[in-house]
């Protein structure tokens, strides 16, 4: 880099535009050429543009505001290049990437989960419903004794009170009553809304339950139900079976072949289990028939264990579990299937 002191013969404009044309032509091929341009030009006791600066009270008044702008733009020139000199060496010093070889076979993605097919076919259950008009409640899966029985009906020598069929956190006492459970349905939810609350209701309670039942391929300790509730004035079993025939035509399709059958709860009367027909290629009959669900119309003494006027209002509730729908809408044999967390299983839906 060559340039000329700044002689006295010249004025300071003039010389302040032959320093910014040195500093635009310029060559910083180096670090050390980096360095010697910031002494030369920005250094605080010997840079040119530093002197400069120093020399602009010979400027005559008039001029010294022009001058003075003149010297801050060759300074920020002389600040610019330096820092885009800087810039061009770091990046000519960075390693080289390796070329991508566009023949290799592409990395496949890593696998992603996704929803499993109980929470799938939960969803589903819930969002029929809801177009239905139906609100969704929820509840605490340790229950008392009122709310999962006494509420609902349940005399005190009833079998789901004993220890065989329920799992109790802390013993009934000796005529059955009283004790704190796992839930065995989710009708507990239903009775807390209605002690809290007054008529009208429509809703579901889906959640997970709790038996102390054999395992089996139909049946297991634990499993997830959606119970449904509604109570107006003038609700009748045609209410229930409308609905019910509604959910399954939407959930399995317009073909499905469903039976109502007399049956008994302690919280409905009259009480009635639906079931489907589970067409089986190899069944000596075609298939077999498969019960999804409970209900009926709610039993006065419930709603009278809860406030609610049961000469005024009436209502129907039902129960489903949310594993043999999926067995029947999947072809799934096995319930235990659901709860291998087997990856070959799983990888299907």
């Amino acid at each position: 880099m060559q340039t000329s002191e700044t002689p006295s013969d010249k004025s300071l404009l003039e010389i302040v535009e032959a320093v910014g044309q040195e500093i635009e032509a310029a060559t910083v091929s180096s670090e050390a050429e980096a360095e010697a341009f910031r002494v030369r030009y920005l250094g605080q006791r010997s840079g040119i543009v530093t002197k400069l600066f120093k020399r602009i009270r010979e400027v005559p008044p008039e001029d010294r505001r022009e001058a003075g702008q003149r010297l801050n733009a060759l300074k920020k020139l002389a600040e610019a290049r330096l820092e885009a000199a800087r810039n061009h060496l770091r990046q000519d010093q960075r390693p080289e990437q390796a070329a991508i070889d566009l023949t290799l076979p592409g990395r496949r993605p890593t696998p992603t989960g996704s929803t499993h097919l109980i929470t799938q076919t939960l969803h589903d259950i819930t969002r029929i419903f809801e177009r239905l008009g139906f609100t969704v409640a929820d509840g605490p899966e340790i229950e008392d004794d009122w709310h999962n029985f006494t509420a609902l009906n349940f005399p005190p020598d009833h079998p789901a009170r004993d220890m065989q069929d329920t799992l109790f956190i802390e013993a009934p006492a000796n005529d059955g009553s009283g004790g704190v459970m796992l839930r065995t349905h989710t009708s507990p939810v239903q009775i807390r809304v209605m002690e809290a609350n007054d008529p009208p209701f429509r809703l579901i309670a889906p959640g997970r339950v709790y038996r102390n039942e054999t395992i089996t391929y139909k049946s297991y300790c634990l499993f997830y139900q959606v119970e449904g509730l509604v109570v107006d004035e003038g609700v009748t079993m045609a209410d229930l079976k409308h609905v019910l025939y509604t959910f399954a035509r939407t959930f399995f399709g317009d073909e499905v072949t469903l039976r109502f059958r007399p049956s008994f709860f302690p919280f409905t009367e009259p009480s009635a289990e639906v079931d489907i027909w589970w067409p089986l290629p190899d069944h000596p009959k075609g298939g077999r028939w498969m019960e999804i669900l409970g209900s009926g119309m709610v039993d006065p003494n419930v709603l009278e264990a809860v406030g609610i006027d049961a000469e005024r209002y009436t209502g129907y509730a039902f129960g489903m579990g949310v594993e043999r729908p999926a067995m029947l809408r999947y072809g799934i044999d096995d319930i235990r299937l659901f709860y291998e967390n087997d990856v070959r299983f799983l990888d299907q839906f």
